[in-house]
């Protein structure tokens, strides 16, 4: 099969989630079938330099531009867009779409992320059109709305996620196959697009589990981490709690601990964060793995977004046992007490947090049972191989529904 795939994020290198879901993807299309790939290349993007993703590319193209920051929009714009001013199309990105969709014939075309869907939709009737969703964001808009504080903010909120919704039941419906990361974004982007809509399926997250594995570095006393970059909103949000409300009940009781948050803080307000000599901001880093393995345990206080979070993945892989929110381990089948330990309000957090620090057995069982899930449920290997069954089933049925028309 021919497959154009299209991405929000350049996949090298694989430093975030959106980036390692598309990553692993690639590697598992490009093994089997012809894929040509079409990316935004910004931030960290290395889109010249050699390497896998090159030899399973027959093709690679860039916009050397952050769709991010050219979508941004005053709050009058915002107001009077009649769709989410992020999903706006970019001229240079649209005019490379219909080159490459007049230079080849291709059997399926692919869209990582909803900020690409207007690219997709070039594509001719007898391609099998796919929407690879990495979180469901009215559902994120929706949750925003329920959290507002203010009259105003909230009808601030509630228009927006109004907007998503409408724009997403009108343009998700001209595709053949949706598939999203955990089972209640799939619930509720079945609810946005109807009974009549496309087939929405679940393609979990995953964790390299040979590439993250137990013993990389012996764990430090006392040593937590965090393996997120603060540019992300929603991890913004969670270290912001955390270090406000849980550090200080953690620090009150073991005035040793240490915390670790990795990932780039460029451009962040870290005035809006409580920190002292204990919190190491490590900026971005080569290799996640290594502060993560070094660790005690990892914490995931999430309060917000959509999809499900790699970075419990890749602790749970990494022998590094950890203390989540709900919010940060939805979508994943870990259970509270024998994969990790789950907590909501502050105090409940540090105490699991200091109960897990205190307790080498429970350490280990949990570690143990983690790694054992992850490799189970989780391998990216695993996961590839059934989104490229379920691209080529869509294809199957795109090409019988194109012949029985004509």
């Amino acid at each position: 099969m021919n497959i154009l795939f299209l991405s929000t994020w350049y996949p090298h290198p694989p430093d975030n989630g959106s980036k390692l879901r598309a990553w692993h993807l690639l590697r598992a299309l490009g093994q089997v079938h012809e894929v040509r790939l079409l990316s935004f290349a910004f931030a960290t993007a290395r889109a010249d330099a050699p390497g896998e993703l090159h030899r399973l590319c027959q093709d690679i193209q860039v916009v050397p531009i952050d769709p991010f920051l050219a979508n941004q929009a005053g709050a009058l714009r915002t107001f009077l867009s009649p769709r989410p001013v992020a999903s706006r199309p970019i001229p240079a990105m649209s005019q490379l779409a219909a080159r490459a969709l007049r230079s080849h014939s291709f059997d399926a075309v692919i869209t990582s992320t909803g900020m690409m869907v207007d690219y997709a939709l070039q594509a001719p009737p007898g391609a099998a059109r796919i929407l690879e969703e990495h979180n469901a964001m009215t559902r994120w808009a929706w949750e925003s709305y329920l959290q507002a504080g203010s009259p105003l903010q909230r009808a601030r909120r509630w228009l927006s996620w109004r907007k998503g919704r409408r724009y997403e039941a009108r343009t998700y419906s001209r595709f053949d196959l949706i598939t999203m990361v955990s089972q209640q974004d799939r619930q509720a982007t079945q609810e946005t697009i109807g009974a009549a809509g496309p087939r929405v399926e679940v393609v979990p997250n995953g964790v390299d589990c040979t590439h993250n594995r137990p013993g990389l570095a012996p764990p430090r006393p006392g040593r937590l981490v965090f393996n997120g970059s603060l540019t992300y909103s929603a991890n913004y949000d969670a270290m912001r709690w955390f270090l406000s409300e849980v550090w200080p009940r953690i620090r009150a009781a073991l005035p040793s601990a240490t915390l670790t948050i990795t990932g780039s803080t460029e451009g962040v307000d870290l005035t809006g964060l409580a920190l002292d000599d204990s919190v190491t901001l490590t900026g971005f880093v080569e290799d996640v793995r290594l502060p993560v393995a070094e660790a005690t345990v990892a914490v995931a206080p999430i309060r917000q977004g959509g999809g499900t979070r790699l970075k419990i993945l890749e602790a749970m892989a990494l022998g590094t046992p950890v203390v989540a929110t709900a919010k940060g381990a939805e979508g994943h089948d870990a259970v509270d007490g024998e994969h990790l330990l789950l907590a909501d309000d502050p105090a409940h957090f540090a105490r699991q947090t200091l109960r897990l620090l205190g307790d080498d057995e429970l350490r280990g069982q949990l570690a143990a049972n983690a790694r054992r899930l992850v490799e189970q449920r989780y391998d990216w290997d695993a996961i590839g191989r059934r989104f490229v069954a379920l691209v080529e089933e869509t294809v199957q049925a795109r090409h019988l529904l194109s012949r029985d028309r004509f």
